[in-house]
């Protein structure tokens, strides 16, 4: 029995080392394959990763969880630049842009970085536009900071509470016990495809663009504190809005929403359809048939808008 346990925890022991030695090597693979695209800025010594294109009113664009500036870089800032400076910034954790601290970074936290980093790159006030998670960080610049802000683009943003429970898989590697043993177990082993099928999933109904997967690097996903400080801020998102919510009265910034009514990520009923009436100068633009991604699939409407806040706030 004694020589039985001890095997065992030989094979554990093994296990573990390849473990953190495979997740490292995929680590470094997947940056050496997907670098930054932008450059980098230190905002009261901590560093943020920024795309700037273009050139015109500020714009700054925020994306969703699990994302990065490549996200809106695949093909709508190209769009854009013609008439907007356009600023990508990578969200705190994700992408290049590392962690404030391991707990997770509350919206107001991300807010309060990439609303300074905007304002080091020149953009003093920027429209900002967000999408799903990157809206409702949107939402907390809104409130936290509208004197650095000209308009607010929101696009399939969560913004009042919701009964889901958190992904299981969310509320496992949140924990410490969850990132020290399952997180590194996923970087080491779960293939790239893994997160292909997964956004293939988010764009539904659509399909996904030809090409994003690729362009999108699902190994940058995967790096274990990326999914770490993802999960961490997707478990603290409710309460998060909950605090939002008493604020929206006081947003006086042009807003122009944007949801899909397919969207089965973040419902259009339980939020853009409650937060336009939450926010005095919001006007709500619902986009028949589309699900979570407009970015990419309604991108003529997210330009519109986009336009449609500029000259709201006198920018053109």
């Amino acid at each position: 029995m004694a020589k039985a346990l001890l095997y065992v925890a030989i094979a554990l022991l093994v296990f573990a080392a390849l473990t953190w030695w495979r997740a490292g090597l995929r680590e470094a693979a997947a940056e050496a394959s997907y670098p930054p695209e932008g450059t980098f800025i230190e905002v009261n010594g901590h560093r943020v990763h920024a795309v700037v294109r273009g050139e015109g009113p500020d714009l700054v664009l925020i994306h969703g969880a699990s994302g990065s500036t490549r996200d809106y870089t695949f093909s709508l800032v190209e769009k854009l630049e013609t008439d907007f400076r356009v600023i990508v910034l990578d969200r705190p954790g994700l992408g290049y842009t590392p962690r404030l601290h391991p707990r997770g970074e509350t919206l107001e936290e991300q807010a309060a970085l990439l609303s300074q980093a905007a304002a080091q790159l020149g953009a003093k006030s920027p429209i900002v536009l967000g999408q799903s998670f990157g809206g409702a960080v949107a939402l907390a610049w809104a409130v936290h900071h509208p004197d650095r802000m000209s308009a607010l683009v929101l696009l399939a943003a969560p913004s009042n509470p919701w009964t889901t429970p958190v992904y299981p898989l969310y509320r496992v590697i949140s924990t410490r016990l969850g990132a020290a043993i399952v997180v590194p177990i996923l970087t080491a082993w779960v293939p790239d495809s893994y997160v292909a099928k997964a956004l293939a999933e988010i764009f539904e109904p659509q399909a996904e663009p030809e090409g994003y997967s690729e362009y999108f690097g699902p190994g940058i996903t995967l790096r274990r504190q990326t999914m770490v400080a993802n999960a961490r801020q997707r478990v603290r998102l409710l309460p998060d809005i909950k605090s939002l919510i008493p604020h929206y009265g006081a947003i006086s910034k042009p807003t122009e929403l944007l949801h899909g009514d397919h969207d089965l990520i973040v419902g259009l009923p339980i939020h853009s359809a409650l937060l336009v009436d939450q926010i005095t100068n919001a006007n709500l633009t619902v986009l028949s048939g589309i699900g979570h991604m407009p970015q990419h699939v309604s991108q003529p409407a997210v330009i519109a808008a986009v336009q449609r806040a500029a000259t709201r706030a006198g920018l053109k």
